[in-house]
């Protein structure tokens, strides 16, 4: 499976990334074969430089539009200051397996998983191709 985003919008999300030394995050919208915009949230972890938690009023605003008939929320993105665009221990401890997309951008790579079910009850993180149109 792979899922298009415009040159842009990843330019824009790594643009966010580099101009702060802590986890940035935010949300995707569009279809299941593409991502077709983003929202920046505030990362209102207690620890940001090294977790991300999104604004639950961003999340909730966002959930009220779609649902008003704006566009549907498929994920969220957000970066690894430090680190390699893998989701992270702390991000499988803290996802659903639902399906939902991550978009993770790190030392200029950006990289694109599904959150699902491990079989176990847990999460696990397929990778999923990101096409850069």
């Amino acid at each position: 499976m792979a899922i298009a985003i415009s040159r842009t919008l990843l330019d824009q999300i790594q643009s966010i990334a580099a101009a702060d030394r802590a986890e940035v995050c935010g949300l995707l919208f569009g279809t299941a074969e593409r991502i077709a915009a983003i929202a920046p949230a505030a990362n209102v972890a207690p620890d940001p430089a090294r977790h991300f938690e999104l604004d639950p009023a961003a999340l909730i605003a966002a959930h009220r539009a779609a649902r008003a008939g704006g566009p549907p929320i498929i994920g969220h993105y957000h970066s690894h200051p430090s680190g390699v665009a893998v989701p992270s221990a702390t991000d499988t401890a803290c996802a659903a397996p639902d399906g939902s997309l991550w978009l993770i951008v790190a030392a200029g790579e950006a990289r694109l998983w599904v959150a699902q079910g491990d079989g176990a009850g847990g999460v696990c993180f397929a990778p999923t191709t990101l096409q850069v149109v």
